[in-house]
């Protein structure tokens, strides 16, 4: 084998230093390196073999290194990667909540996701869609507002107990509008009518959805058929008075009965006085 001939020489400054010869121990691996290799950065062919550097000056071997383009100053593991602590694939460096339980979903920022914004973790959220803030389980704290034993998600008329009832309303009974008068021989409201009316549409707001018939009546006086188109446009003023002070339209309706249905005598003064009347009867 011929390697007497071999020899390297490297240049410095623009100087060239006496040749090595490439056969000798001293100066290469100990497989003398005998044929032609690629050498390391710096380094020139047939040279010595190469040094295990750490490029990415993190403590580990290059030989070794997993990942070695670690950013400088990171913590690493033995195998030259980021920490992660808590196991949730966003390095610690990066982590805002780096004790993040095992197995949960995290997001970019390594903490828990929160669907609904709410505060409360989608792994303990069990309302995850329905925002909840302040609460442990994620979900709206029900109430009972007016105390009836009917929860205000199923209580129609939550501010109203009416225990016992399927809807939280109370069943309502058919109210007699006693000093709503109107003009003789008219359908005109009288002034003193007004506060009635106004109660009147309070109530029915308590009352929830329940419908509502306006009912119109009056005394034997005058014929049947006008007695029943006298009632009918009093009935008709006075629901939409009601509709005026904020009562949904699609509840009221209204209907004159003339003096069909009597509460007392038409004999005197005082019953027919009695007899002339609106009620508002709920529809079931």
């Amino acid at each position: 084998m011929i390697t007497a001939g071999l020899a390297s020489a490297q240049a410095a400054e623009g100087k060239y230093y006496d040749p090595s010869n490439v056969a000798s121990p001293k100066t290469n691996t100990i497989g003398y390196e005998l044929f032609r290799t690629i050498g390391c950065p710096g380094k020139q062919l047939l040279d010595a073999g190469c040094p295990d550097g750490d490029a990415d000056g993190d403590g580990v071997k290059d030989s070794k290194d997993k990942c070695p383009t670690t950013p400088k100053g990171r913590k690493v593991n033995a195998e030259g990667c980021e920490l992660d602590g808590d196991g949730d694939g966003v390095v610690d460096a990066l982590d805002k909540c780096p004790t993040t339980p095992k197995g949960r979903k995290v997001n970019a920022e390594g903490c828990e996701l929160d669907g609904d914004g709410d505060g409360v973790v989608d792994a303990l959220d069990k309302c995850p869609t329905v925002p909840a803030p302040g609460t442990a389980d994620g979900c709206p704290v029900v109430k009972d507002s007016d105390g009836d034993g009917i929860m205000d998600d199923r209580d129609k008329c939550p501010t109203v107990a009416a225990p016992g009832t399927a809807d939280g309303c109370p069943v309502p009974r058919k109210l007699v509008l006693e000093g709503v008068n109107f003009d003789n021989d008219k359908a005109t409201l009288r002034p003193e009518a007004y506060g009635i009316l106004d109660k009147a549409a309070a109530t029915l707001k308590e009352w929830g959805d329940v419908k509502v018939e306006v009912a119109g009546h009056t005394d034997s006086r005058s014929d049947d058929d006008y007695n029943q188109k006298l009632s009918q446009r009093r009935a008709d003023a006075v629901r939409a008075y009601l509709i005026g002070k904020g009562v949904a339209a699609d509840r009221l309706t209204a209907k004159g009965y003339g003096e069909s249905s009597p509460v007392a005598d038409n004999e005197s003064e005082e019953g027919r006085f009695k007899n002339r009347r609106v009620e508002l009867v709920p529809q079931k």
